[in-house]
């Protein structure tokens, strides 16, 4: 771990208008840990625009998230894997037109296809995962970097994984654009730091995921929490009060 590591300060919850009146994007959003950010910042507040390459699914979570009694999410599909330079754009003028702000991105997609031997790994799985993982954050948050330094105050939060673990044999491509991307946040950090844009990490203790379930088939799921508690931090680190973990990875392991 290359960046300053900071932590969640001791019972710390989102309150109602915790991302009052912020536009807040959520890509991966019908994940499990996507969605659970985008109920989260519901919850608090904000106007939530979530993306994913499957509308049948983000349809499905804004029918969730109206009957639990939240606003309406706005649905805009979006294929990190696929999409062009000219679509991110295309997306970053369409938040301009409906709003006229962006104040938070918090990207929750991923590509990971399982545990595998770089002797066995497909080339197109570890492009995909290369991709997913690290150019597509770096191009969607390139091009709503306009928008986001217009605001008082914005943030941006990746997501990381345990470094001890990654770099043990058969993360692969996985492994390698984790690695990659944190070293993307020390530099967008570095370049942004006097502006009023935050450039954030986090890393999620283990949690009830699909791509938990894939990494460790033999695991009993349903022993992990949900990642409740992970979008609970990052409402925290997309809020006034993240500062204190600005250029940081925000650490929720338990020790």
């Amino acid at each position: 771990m290359t960046l300053p590591v900071s932590r969640l300060p001791g019972g710390w919850l989102p309150a109602a208008d915790t991302l009052a009146d912020r536009v807040v994007l959520v890509t991966g959003a019908y994940g499990g840990l996507g969605g659970a950010v985008a109920r989260a910042a519901s919850r608090a507040g904000a106007t939530v625009v979530i993306t994913g390459k499957r509308k049948r699914q983000l349809e499905q979570l804004y029918d969730a998230m109206r009957a639990e009694g939240l606003a309406e999410p706005v649905i805009h599909p979006l294929d990190m894997e696929a999409a062009t330079p000219r679509e991110y754009t295309a997306l970053a003028e369409g938040l301009e037109r409906d709003f006229g702000r962006l104040d938070g991105i918090v990207h929750a997609a991923v590509s990971f296809g399982g545990l595998t031997p770089i002797t066995m790994h497909k080339p197109d799985a570890w492009l995909r995962a290369m991709h997913v993982n690290v150019s597509a954050p770096f191009a969607l948050t390139q091009a709503c970097l306009p928008l986001l330094t217009q605001a008082g105050d914005s943030a941006v939060v990746f997501v990381l994984d345990n470094p001890e673990l990654l770099q043990r044999a058969h993360w692969g491509g996985y492994g390698v654009s984790k690695a990659a991307l944190e070293r993307f946040v020390a530099i967008l950090h570095e370049e942004t730091d006097s502006s009023a844009l935050r450039v954030h990490a986090m890393l999620p203790g283990p949690m009830r995921t699909a791509l938990r379930q894939l990494a460790y088939f033999g695991e009993d799921i349903m022993q992990r929490p949900p990642p409740d508690a992970a979008a609970a931090a990052a409402i925290y680190l997309l809020s006034a009060q993240g500062v204190a973990a600005r250029g940081a990875v925000l650490d929720l392991r338990v020790d």
